[in-house]
């Protein structure tokens, strides 16, 4: 089966309010263009160097996210286009988007990445560091960053008791910050979380935006 049809199947059992991030990491152009022919607008890269020449070489109407973790020094670079950056998890990095954002004349879509997984090598906030950034004069100040929701990564186990766990945890997050922090902002309402192993589990506990390559792509080249 091509790309797209992959896509086509897969997208046919996709709820309507959960927009699809296809992660086309390590794809070529011509491997993203078959999905995009098939109708896909909407691409995650996880690495800014990837991201970039993809972005300038591919059709202008598709929207890139941002979907890996983001050093601080590699904002400028998707600053002028990128669509929404899912990773952010610093005041550090907010402030550096925000300036970036300023420089480009644009508002950055922005999720808080919170940790979720019993994995050390996943990035991502607690609840405390959470509210320590929001609650800063600093966050209050920026104009140029919409924090749109949350996102999180689960744990890779074929346990999928304990992946849904974790995801029920970040919709219990997403709804303490709507309620404390962002209850007058229509734009808090994205949930990030559900990949090609995991998605269907992400879905029923709220997900509102998936993640999904190898099951759209293939495995990865």
């Amino acid at each position: 089966m091509s790309s797209s049809e992959k896509y086509l199947e897969f997208i046919k059992n996709l709820p309507a309010d959960v927009k699809l991030v296809a992660v086309s990491k390590t794809k070529t152009e011509e491997e993203i263009m078959q999905v995009y022919d098939a109708g896909q607008r909407l691409f995650g890269e996880n690495k800014v160097q990837e991201l970039v020449p993809k972005y300038e070489k591919l059709p202008r109407d598709i929207e890139w996210h941002l979907i890996g973790h983001l050093q601080t020094n590699k904002v400028k670079y998707i600053a002028p286009f990128v669509g929404m950056i899912h990773s952010a998890d610093s005041l550090k990095l907010l402030k550096t988007i925000n300036k970036e954002a300023r420089k480009n004349d644009r508002v950055i879509k922005c999720l808080l990445q919170f940790h979720i997984a019993e994995e050390d090598t996943k990035f991502g906030l607690n609840r405390e560091e959470a509210e320590e950034i929001l609650s800063s004069e600093a966050f209050k100040q920026f104009e140029n960053i919409e924090v749109c929701g949350v996102m999180g990564m689960a744990t890779f186990t074929e346990d999928m008791e304990h992946v849904r766990r974790e995801f029920i945890s970040l919709k219990a997050v997403f709804e303490w910050l709507k309620k404390d922090f962002f209850a007058a902002q229509q734009q808090f309402n994205e949930i990030s979380m559900g990949m090609s192993d995991d998605y269907p589990i992400a879905i029923k506990e709220g997900s509102t935006i998936i993640r999904v390559g190898s099951a759209i792509f293939g495995s990865r080249n």
